[in-house]
């Protein structure tokens, strides 16, 4: 379980506006945050995720305490076993696909497994410049999978795979979801992208 009780300033096209969010996501499940653009989506991930500090409140994963403002107490990104998956990707642009998944794991086996379900194999030695946008978006979704987070962060992550694909992809997903019992916080406009267990609207 996430529980989530906090408060943080955020800049939006109305000026600074408070982003004050009191819920919780239910572990191995997949719940997608929604609303309107500006709203605070992304940064309420990268709250989860350590990158973003709020100003007030806590937040607790499987009773494990992740920050509490009144403590001055954050854990430390690195260590809240986090995979997150950027808008705009964050590849490294020197690693090829292959590289940027051994970043994350020195299991082969694994490092295949997961170029299958993006349909990268032919892309091992790619660089990200000689990618598709399309397959940078797989290659960062991948790549965020590679350490096998216990929690999966995804910021509008199928937005530029076409229907076909991104249907197969989600489809390989669920499955390597449901097997490493990963919890997973999508933000996407997009209802029909993926089943998911609750929505949360901000």
């Amino acid at each position: 379980m996430i529980e989530l009780d906090i408060s943080k300033q955020v800049k939006s096209y109305q000026g600074f506006v408070e982003l004050k969010v009191k819920t919780t996501f239910e572990s191995e499940s997949i719940s997608r945050i929604s609303g309107p653009s500006g709203v605070g989506k992304t940064t309420l991930l990268r709250i989860i995720a350590g990158l973003v500090t709020p100003e007030k409140g806590t937040i607790s994963v499987d009773d494990d305490l992740w920050f509490d403002a009144d403590r001055k107490f954050s854990k430390k990104t690195q260590d809240r076993n986090v995979g997150f998956v950027f808008q705009d990707y964050a590849l490294f642009p020197n690693m090829t696909v292959e590289q940027q998944l051994r970043y994350g794991s020195a299991d082969e086996g694994y490092i295949d497994h997961l170029l299958g379900i993006g349909q990268m194999e032919a892309f091992r030695k790619s660089l990200p410049k000689q990618l598709s946008g399309g397959q940078q978006q797989r290659l960062a979704i991948l790549r965020a999978l590679s350490t096998k987070p216990k929690l999966l962060l995804l910021d509008e992550p199928f937005s530029a795979l076409d229907q076909v694909l991104k249907s197969q992809l989600i489809l390989n997903l669920k499955v390597l979801f449901s097997e490493q019992k990963t919890t997973v916080l999508l933000v996407t406009h997009a209802s029909d992208e993926i089943e998911e267990s609750s929505v949360f609207s901000l």
